[in-house]
Parts: C-alpha cells; sequence; structure tokens
C-alpha cells in the first residue's frame, strides 16, 4: 500500500526538479512552446515543462573569436596573411537563435570574408600605417550585416600582417633608399643655408672694412692659441689694400 503512494510522489517529485530551471544574470533562455517561439526566460528561477516546452540558452557575455589567418591579395597585388581577434555579444536572445543557425560560427564566417574584401581594397602600405581605419572599417561593415541576427559587435583588431621574405628584403631596401634619400636632401639643404649665410656675410664684410678687420683679428688670435709651429707675421688690411692698387696700377701699365 505504501509503495503504491510512493511511486506516484517520487514521479512528482522528478517531475518538478526536471522542470525548474536556474540561469545566471549574464544567460538567458530562449522558449519554444510546441516548437513555437514563446519568451525569453531568465536570469533566475523558473519553470519549463518538459515534452511540451524547450529551452535553448544563449550567452550574453563578449565574445572573444580568432579569426584564422587569411591569404588577402592586396591593390598592389601583394599577397599577405592577415589575421585578427573579434569582440562581440548576442543583445537580442530571440534573434540570435530564430534568424540563424549556430551564430557564433555564422559571425566567424562573416568576419573572415569581410576581412578579406576590405583588406583587398587598399595597399600594403596602407595595411601596415592606417589599422585603426581599417579596424574601423571592418567592425561596421560585420556589426551591420550581424546586426539581424540579434548580434552586436563591440571591436575588431588586426592582429598580423605577414609577408614572404622576398617582400620583406625589398621593403628592407626601401626603407634604406629612402633613408639614403633624406640624408642626401637634409646635406643639401645645408649646404645651401651655408652659402647664403656665407654670401651674407660677404656683402657685409666688403660694405663695411672694419669688419674684416675684427674678423682678421679674430682668426690671428684662434691661430696664436694652438700649438702651432707656423710663424705668422701679421699685417694691416690697409698695406695689403696698397698692394692690390700698386698691382692694379703695373698692370694698367703694361697693358699701354
Amino acid at each position: 500500500m505504501l509503495i503504491s503512494y510512493l511511486v506516484p510522489l517520487v514521479l512528482v517529485l522528478m517531475l518538478i526538479a526536471a522542470s525548474i530551471r536556474i540561469l545566471p544574470e549574464y544567460k538567458r533562455g530562449v522558449v519554444f512552446f510546441l516548437g513555437r517561439f514563446q519568451a525569453v526566460k531568465g536570469p533566475g528561477l523558473f519553470i519549463i515543462i518538459p515534452g511540451i516546452q524547450k529551452m535553448q540558452v544563449v550567452d550574453l557575455r563578449v565574445i572573444t573569436m580568432d579569426v584564422p589567418e587569411q591569404d588577402v591579395i592586396s591593390q598592389d597585388n601583394v599577397t599577405v596573411k592577415v589575421n585578427a581577434v573579434l569582440y562581440f555579444r548576442v543583445v537580442d536572445p530571440e534573434r540570435a537563435i530564430i534568424q540563424v543557425e549556430h551564430y557564433v560560427n555564422a559571425t566567424s564566417q562573416l568576419a573572415q570574408t569581410t576581412l578579406r574584401s576590405v583588406l583587398g581594397k587598399h595597399d600594403l602600405d596602407e595595411m601596415l600605417s592606417e589599422r585603426d581605419r581599417l579596424n574601423d572599417d571592418i567592425q561596421e561593415i560585420i556589426d551591420a550585416s550581424a546586426e539581424s541576427w540579434g548580434i552586436k559587435v563591440a571591436n575588431v583588431e588586426i592582429k598580423h600582417v605577414d609577408l614572404d621574405d622576398s617582400m620583406i628584403r625589398a621593403i628592407a631596401r626601401q626603407a634604406e633608399a629612402e633613408r639614403e634619400r633624406r640624408a642626401k636632401v637634409i646635406h643639401a639643404e645645408g649646404e645651401l643655408q651655408a652659402s647664403q649665410k656665407l654670401l651674407e656675410a660677404a656683402n657685409v664684410m666688403s660694405a663695411n672694412p672694419m669688419a674684416l678687420q675684427l674678423r682678421y683679428l679674430q682668426t690671428m688670435s684662434d691661430m696664436s692659441n694652438k700649438n702651432a709651429s707656423t710663424i705668422v707675421v701679421p699685417l694691416p688690411i690697409d698695406l695689403v689694400d696698397a698692394f692690390k692698387s700698386m698691382a692694379g696700377a703695373v698692370g694698367d701699365q703694361g697693358n699701354q
């Protein structure tokens, strides 16, 4: 007699235990009633009728996904291998379950195709120097496409742009040539500025003989400070000018 009461009680307790669901704060349950969408449950404690209701759990936390390495041909016909990391989360559990099968796999495939198509429109130099702009472009395209699945793409980061050995050597030669070009340009600019200053100094000295005299005395002073065995006998500038005048007069007489 006791067994006849215990069996139904055990069955009821097992049914209740199978019906109780508890979801944490970061998860939601998409409930279907006889195959049709009914509601989104959670977080907390709720009841699911076994056999009649079915629930699929969706995690609302940010998912970090590595985008596999992709072979990309840039706009300037350079083949590179590019990989990236994608950050996304589910914002609408109903659409993530109903609108797409395996939303994680679908987002991964979308990220791979978008990475190839976007980077293929840019040159190699842009891939290496403008990653922030390319990250934003890829993020916007993936986010717009995945919005109908209830997915929000938070960020996309290009991790590596790998080149083959021949391309690395070519880039190194190009960088070296660019450094040499800049060095020559800087040297030429320095020579130009120095010649301009020398011309200005010559104009000042020619207009003011005393400036030339002071420069002559300063040069003599600098030479006397050095440990040199050369003996220099200074001559006045006026005497030098007199010699020049006499030499010019003698030349004129010779011409006559």
